[in-house]
């Protein structure tokens, strides 16, 4: 028989911070044995990642231990995307191998996902704290240190409804991997879909949009982990700024629009985006990519225009001030 939850960390050349994580994992595991089992998939590491799997494999030798490790580097998304998809249990929660997470948050989410069976997505709400200055980060279009301002611990409501709020309020809270446990059938129905998704920095949203669009959704009051902030691994792409602005966050939307969320709701979030678009990007690339700035920028052109002059009435041109979300965010953001 199955069981019902993997817990899954994505990880590369970070033995030490994996280590750690597992001793947390150990613990806050007791008495859920029989629920979890735990999957590590090693991005090709230099380190000694191999030998903290192999000690944690023989300390955890009660439950079940799984471990990948990849022939070579895939980039971070696509061993993401492999903890995502490689599981047989009902539900996989992912983890980083470098978020704070509390004892109490495996306890919660098991006995949530044994109460609502029609569960798809579950949120766990979250503070921030910018990894070099130490100060609480949160959206701006949130009043206080926690990301999601929506509580749905029931497991009631509208899950596209739920979705398309925490979308609209933070796309950075929806993308945070850690705070977000799938329905594994329905992940592997969206990669299906969309087998591209792991190319795209942000596509955990289309992940989550799609679950919330098929199951029900609950997203806590209470805050359970702690996001460091500051750091994001697209930042170490030359190109960055310019495909998250104009080409991940639009084919993300787009994705959703095409798995049955409006066309309303759509065009007011690609509108938005392009109120939140950082010209001088758009103008350093140009600079130093011509070309490839030019394709990537154009087709982005080409969907505002069709969402101004086709869908959107001109009084709806300007989201309200509570639903804006700032690309900087994204920029400063690191799942």
């Amino acid at each position: 028989m199955n069981k019902l939850l993997t817990i899954a960390i994505p990880t590369y050349n970070r033995a030490e911070l994996l280590d750690k994580q597992l001793a947390w994992l150990a613990q806050a595991i007791k008495g859920f044995e029989s629920d979890c089992e735990i999957l590590v998939s090693d991005n090709c590491s230099t380190d000694n990642t191999q030998e903290v799997i192999k000690k944690w494999q023989k300390n955890l030798s009660y439950i079940t231990f799984k471990s990948n490790k990849h022939s070579e580097n895939l980039g971070v998304m696509k061993n993401i995307i492999h903890c995502l998809s490689t599981p047989t249990t009902k539900y996989v929660w992912t983890i980083g191998d470098d978020d704070p997470i509390q004892e109490r948050a495996v306890a919660y989410v098991i006995n949530k996902l044994k109460k609502h069976d029609k569960l798809s997505l579950l949120f766990l709400n979250f503070s921030g704290r910018h990894k070099i200055t130490g100060e609480a980060v949160h959206p701006p279009t949130i009043i206080g240190n926690r990301w999601f301002d929506a509580d749905t611990e029931d497991g009631s409501g509208d899950g596209k409804a739920i979705f398309e709020h925490c979308f609209s309020k933070s796309v950075g809270a929806v993308i945070f991997l850690t705070a977000t446990v799938y329905r594994a059938d329905l992940i592997k129905r969206a990669l299906q879909i969309w087998p591209d998704a792991a190319s795209n920095w942000i596509s955990l949203a289309y992940l989550a949009g799609y679950c919330a669009a098929n199951g029900s959704v609950i997203v806590t009051k209470d805050t359970y982990l702690e996001c460091i902030v500051g750091v994001s691994y697209w930042q170490k792409e030359p190109q960055s700024a310019l495909l998250m602005q104009y080409k991940h966050i639009p084919e993300v939307i787009l994705k959703l629009e095409q798995n049955g969320y409006s066309k309303q709701f759509c065009r007011r979030m690609m509108l938005n985006n392009f109120r939140e678009v950082n010209l001088k990007v758009f103008l350093g690339a140009l600079r130093r990519w011509p070309v490839s700035a030019m394709k990537i920028v154009v087709p982005f052109l080409a969907l505002v225009s069709i969402s101004a002059f086709e869908v959107i009435p001109m009084k709806e041109f300007k989201l309200a001030e509570a639903n804006e979300v700032p690309t900087q965010e994204l920029r400063k953001y690191d799942p």
